[in-house]
């Protein structure tokens, strides 16, 4: 574990990793295209093969910090000029021996981009398995990953007073939140998480990140915030002496009782309206569906709770099981692979568990007390971690919040507007003149495909800001020659969930008012 980093010493390392040029950029443009993508599947050695004959500082700093290679003493004394190496030391992240500089932890650029503009930070964290061999000590310090960056993207970039991160390991959740609160508080059961969470604070020059040490919401007793987010250690593991219990991912309960436990809680810490945002796991136990499980948690909140939760993937208990087992280090053909991924096969089958659901869960304290969001559903394709979709959850909360007060009359009043990124696409058989399938395509957000009718494609097409949703339902009313009554009651709750996927957007611009049945004959 790393000692209590010393301010001072940290932001002298800051000024070295700056003059260094210590970015992502740099590193990329230092060993290349190739050796880059093998670092993303975990293979170091090209890229150390890359810079072994470098003595810039930037170099002598990769080596150290991105790769975890000593360096000559010599080449760290020249790199670490403002911090010194015996500060660095200090500050637990090197050690001396035989004249070289052996790093302790990994510190490595981590670019982000938000509404307030893009950035970059300095991510430290534990030596990881593609420096390490063997399998990782189990208070393993996470650095970022797949699932965190999954997280902090998803984060909504609306302003909150008090967010809580829950379980924040190397502390990128608190300092994404930290870019729209002032004031953030980050817990966590292992103190040594909790000490990188104030060395990264501190060497990106980021203050207002109370940490408290503690399982879950322990720490904070009966206080509330706006925001609650949390990457929890979600993974299901196998309680027995042949499988470690990583601080980082396993919870310390069964199967999926900790993302449970949250869900059923976390309500109580919310203000009104405030909204807590989670990664997790759940179960498909016996031919029960998994999400219908999240429902019942979400019922079973003592705090009436609006839910959207989605589903990104689901693994079968193999899969599952193999996926944990490498990423704890312990790899194929091993005595330890085999004796851990019986464990969990044996878990899984004494539990009638069958696959494993993986997703995002939003949930919000309802003001009222009366709910009005419960959406359970399964959003396919591959989407990548983006500050996008961020903006994409609080645009879609919006809509829904507006869209729910509205009448069908204030809503066929309402002038909308198309998406930019929504297109069409128009498939025929050979030969047929009219098309057998329409779909509606969005670019951004979750990169939706819907299936849609002539009427609905014409009514998203023709909406230009310009006429509001009745009068342009009347006239495609008449173009297709049915009862324009019947078409309404048929195209307004379909036009709600195109304004809460993001389809279709209000203008904000008063039109005239929408057209009566009388109308459409003029």
């Amino acid at each position: 574990m790393i000692p209590e980093p010393d301010p001072a010493l940290a932001r002298a390392l800051a000024v070295d990793l700056a003059d260094a040029g210590y970015t992502g950029a740099r590193l990329r443009a230092l060993w290349g295209v190739a050796a880059d993508e093998a670092l993303g599947r975990g293979m170091a050695l090209p890229a150390r093969r890359e810079v072994a004959g470098s003595r810039s500082d930037v170099a002598v700093l990769a080596r150290l910090f991105f790769l975890g290679s000593p360096v000559p003493l010599s080449d760290a004394q020249t790199a670490l000029r403002t911090a010194t190496v015996p500060g660095v030391e200090k500050l637990g992240l090197v050690r001396i021996a035989d004249g070289s500089v052996i790093p302790s932890v990994l510190i490595r650029p981590q670019a982000y981009v938000d509404e307030h503009g893009a950035g970059e930070w300095w991510i430290a964290s534990d030596i990881d398995e593609s420096v390490r061999s063997g399998p990782l000590p189990e208070d393993h310090v996470l650095g970022v990953g797949g699932a965190s960056l999954t997280l902090a993207g998803l984060q909504l970039p609306t302003p909150a007073v008090r967010v809580l991160d829950l379980g924040s390991g190397c502390g990128i959740q608190s300092l994404r939140a930290r870019r729209d609160s002032p004031e953030v508080t980050a817990t966590d059961i292992s103190e040594a998480a909790l000490r990188f969470t104030r060395l990264n604070a501190l060497l990106n020059d980021v203050d207002g990140i109370r940490t408290l040490r503690g399982s879950l919401f322990e720490p904070i007793g009966e206080e509330v915030f706006d925001r609650v987010v949390s990457n929890p250690p979600f993974v299901i593991t196998p309680r027995g002496a042949d499988v470690p219990a990583y601080e980082y991912r396993d919870g310390g309960l069964t199967g999926d009782a900790l993302v449970r436990d949250i869900v059923t809680t976390v309500g109580a810490h919310l203000t009104p309206g405030g909204i807590a945002q989670l990664l997790g796991n759940w179960e498909y136990v016996d031919g029960r569906d998994g999400l219908h499980r999240v429902r019942d948690w979400v019922a079973a909140s003592p705090v009436p709770l609006d839910a959207w939760v989605i589903e990104r993937d689901r693994m079968d208990p193999i899969a599952y099981a193999e996926l944990w087992i490498r990423d704890g280090g312990t790899v194929p053909g091993t005595a330890a692979f085999g004796s851990m991924l019986a464990a969990w096969l044996d878990d899984f089958e004494a539990r009638e568990v069958r696959e494993v659901g993986f997703g995002y869960i939003l949930l919000r304290r309802a003001s009222d007390g009366r709910p009005s969001l419960s959406r359970f559903e399964r959003v396919e394709g591959v989407i990548g971690a983006n500050a996008a979709l961020g903006m994409h959850l609080a645009e879609s909360l919006r809509a829904h919040d507006r869209q729910t007060r509205l009448s069908d009359d204030e809503l066929a009043a309402a002038v909308l507007l198309a998406a930019g990124d929504v297109t069409e696409a128009r498939h025929y058989l050979p030969g047929a003149e009219d098309p057998s399938v329409i779909e509606l395509r969005q670019g951004g957000g979750f990169g939706r495909t819907l299936a849609v009718d002539p009427a609905l494609a014409a009514l998203v097409g023709a909406s230009d800001g310009d006429l509001p949703v009745g009068r342009l339902i009347a006239a495609i009313a008449e173009l297709l020659e049915v009862d324009p009554e019947l078409l309404r009651a048929d195209l307004l709750p379909r036009v709600r969930g195109l304004l809460e996927d993001g389809f279709l957007t209000f203008t904000d611009r008063p039109g005239p008012p929408p057209a009566s049945p009388s109308d459409t004959r003029r």
